[in-house]
């Protein structure tokens, strides 16, 4: 899916959320984009023949436009990292390291002008970010990657059972967390008891897909 699309998306995502939040002269949109700029520019193909592109951003701003977004500052971070995530997705880019986008200040950038750094940081360990905890105890550590729940061998978590979809769920980064999200399966999706379509996690939580109960424990 090309960078129209992604603008697109984000525009919808970003803007709609924050357009009357704030006056300032550089629009969020802007940011997006050359976020995505900057993944593409400095992508590169790693030994296993994955496309390895930056999961770290730091955006340089003006004293005007950071006090401008203060009020929106958490959101505005939290949706350029979902937004840089499904723009990899997309892509079929890989991160080494979970996303972060970091806003700081600086005396000598112009109001309504920014500069935008990408870097490619790997995870000392991506223990303590979350993990799902199989019925036979086994655990699976969650990180930047979109897992696969469903009947097909080939996902990331299959699940040999009739009333289980051959793609069922994904459990997928989502800000500081991760959510659940049903794939339009038969049987749905259920989150302790609770029939959904898209649910954040929250430590403790029970996925239940067909007769199968997964654990997911934030730390």
């Amino acid at each position: 899916m090309g960078i129209n699309a992604f603008e697109r998306r984000l525009e919808r995502m970003v803007d709609g959320v924050f357009a009357r939040a704030f006056r300032s002269s550089l629009r969020p949109i802007e940011i997006g984009r050359k976020l995505v700029r900057e993944i593409d520019d400095h992508r590169s193909v790693d030994v296993k023949g994955r496309v390895i592109v930056p999961n770290q951003f730091t955006v340089t701003l003006s004293h005007d436009d950071l006090e401008q977004f203060a009020d929106i500052h958490e959101a505005l971070v939290r949706e350029l990292c979902d937004a840089a995530r499904e723009y990899a997705r997309d892509e079929g880019y890989t991160f080494m390291g979970p996303v972060s986008v970091e806003l700081v200040e600086a005396v000598t950038q112009k109001s309504g002008r920014f500069k935008l750094e990408g870097r490619m940081v790997e995870a000392a360990s991506m223990a303590g970010a979350g993990s799902i905890v199989l019925p036979t105890g086994d655990r699976i550590v969650l990180g930047e990657e979109t897992l696969t729940i469903g009947r097909l061998p080939s996902c990331d978590i299959p699940v040999p059972d009739p009333n289980v979809s051959r793609k069922h769920a994904e459990i997928r980064p989502s800000g500081a967390g991760y959510v659940v999200v049903d794939l339009g399966s038969t049987n749905g999706t259920r989150v302790n008891g609770a029939t959904v379509n898209e649910r954040k996690l929250t430590d403790g939580d029970v996925i239940a897909v067909g007769t199968t109960r997964l654990r997911f424990e934030a730390s």
